[in-house]
């Protein structure tokens, strides 16, 4: 069971207050670190095939730790959802936190896909590239037959569960852990067996959860160095109009999120913010939004949000609110569309707006899905799909600013929701649970 309480204070023995800061620390040292590493890399090896060669080695280790992220994934949604909707006992409740959820996530998708449709039309950043552009008939080398509505629709239920947990399609794993949950709620007492072992499930993943988050300053480090080894640190300087104008946007959209969160919670908000600021940094150095989910989780916790609030939203909106990947997709299309002189009226900005709102749902977990998404509508509107290759270069910058995006967004969509429901709340009978597994996230070792 995901537990919950409020935060310890400073001075208590169950608070670890120093433990995260350091940890945080550790992953802001990890980067500049990384980036000084790749830089001597790339200046000590310029041959690009041997610097390619030594940056796939440096990436191994954040290939481990992506992929020990990705192992506890599937249980770790499964285990906390069932748990959380079993305990909502009524039905009912189920749909109505659902439809607060949904109708949050659409409104900031929304919001985040309109942002950068008016500010890339504001900014005009492809309209200033003075690049070489790519032949027009070039291929990208990205896929784009999985896109379309009917195969999304179909794609929501799981053929198997077991399927689906192995490829880690955590929409699928929702859609299942739903219909278990529900299930148990239903049944009652007859179920309280099996609820039980899936509390249990979910304390043992949490520890392992633990383990794993040791190792995320070495995973930066690594992150950064492969990075920087490939592409040098020119790379920022020649795509700097682009990235930096991309980057001003995503810090417009936390502005509007931190606002929306000022009128909903007050100065609250702010602890809302440092309390996520280190799966922030997580998502921001590995580029990845599920590096951080599970310590997402227990954030939201010390907010404090009830568990089944966090069980129940915080998945569904890793698959429907991504707010920084779909801001990207609107802003990326268009950056294309100017670099070719491609003219688009606001009639077919606005349908590819409402494009992107279907086809970037369930994204998450798809590597490079952003791409694809933006493959897939380019073709749409006529638009050179080689077009790609102008980005593909600096995608992984610009991946680290809306993976950390997503965490703000989906932070802020589960404590709405929880507000919303009345369960801003920690379950007592969770406090004594919450010592124990709130520790699996943080080093146990102390600081010299």
């Amino acid at each position: 069971m995901l537990p919950s309480r409020f935060p310890a204070a400073p001075g208590e023995a169950g608070g670890h207050p120093l433990r995260t800061q350091r940890l945080t620390l550790l992953i802001m040292v990890g980067m500049v670190l990384g980036i000084i590493a790749g830089h001597f890399c790339h200046m000590l090896w310029p041959n690009p095939d041997t610097a390619k060669a030594i940056s796939g080695y440096i990436s191994l280790i954040t290939d481990i730790f992506l992929r020990l992220i990705k192992m506890i994934i599937a249980p770790l949604v499964f285990s906390t959802l069932v748990v959380g909707v079993a305990h909502m006992g009524d039905t009912r409740a189920v749909g109505r936190i659902g439809a607060k959820a949904m109708a949050w996530f659409i409104s900031a998708s929304l919001v985040s896909l309109l942002l950068g449709l008016l500010l890339v039309n504001i900014l005009q950043p492809g309209a200033r590239l003075d690049l070489p552009l790519p032949d027009a008939h070039a291929a990208s080398g990205v896929g784009t037959s999985s896109l379309s509505l009917k195969d999304f629709v179909t794609h929501l239920v799981p053929r198997s569960i077991f399927e689906a947990m192995a490829t880690n399609e955590i929409l699928q794993i929702v859609v299942f852990s739903i219909f278990f949950g529900v299930a148990c709620a239903a049944l009652g007492e007859k179920a309280k067996t099996i609820v039980a072992w899936t509390e249990e499930l979910s304390h043992v993943i949490l520890k392992v959860t633990g383990y794993i988050m040791g190792l995320a300053p070495i995973a930066v480090f690594a992150s950064m160095a492969a990075i920087i080894t490939t592409q040098g640190l020119g790379i920022l300087v020649t795509y700097g109009k682009f990235v930096a104008e991309f980057y001003l946007g995503l810090a417009i959209l936390w502005c509007l999120l931190a606002a929306v969160g000022f009128l909903i919670f007050g100065r609250r908000v702010f602890e809302l913010i440092s309390l996520i600021r280190q799966p922030f940094l997580l998502a921001f150095s590995t580029a990845s939004s599920e590096a951080a989910y599970p310590q997402l989780m227990e954030q939201l916790v010390r907010f404090p949000v009830s568990r089944k609030v966090i069980s129940f939203v915080l998945p569904l909106g890793y698959s429907f609110n991504l707010d920084g990947s779909m801001m990207y997709c609107t802003f990326a299309t268009l950056f294309i569309a100017q670099a070719y002189n491609i003219e688009l009226s606001w009639g077919q900005q606005a349908t590819m707006l409402l494009l992107l709102m279907l086809t970037s749902k369930g994204m998450a977990g798809v590597p490079r899905a952003s791409l694809v998404v933006i493959a897939a509508t380019l073709t749409t509107f006529n638009i050179p799909e080689a077009g790609l290759l102008l980005i593909i270069g600096i995608d992984q910058f610009l991946d680290m600013g809306r993976s950390a995006t997503n965490v703000i967004g989906n932070s802020l969509a589960t404590a709405v929701v929880g507000k919303w429901e009345g369960e801003m709340t920690p379950e007592p009978e969770d406090a004594a649970d919450a010592a124990s597994d709130i520790e699996t996230y943080v080093p146990t070792r102390r600081p010299a």
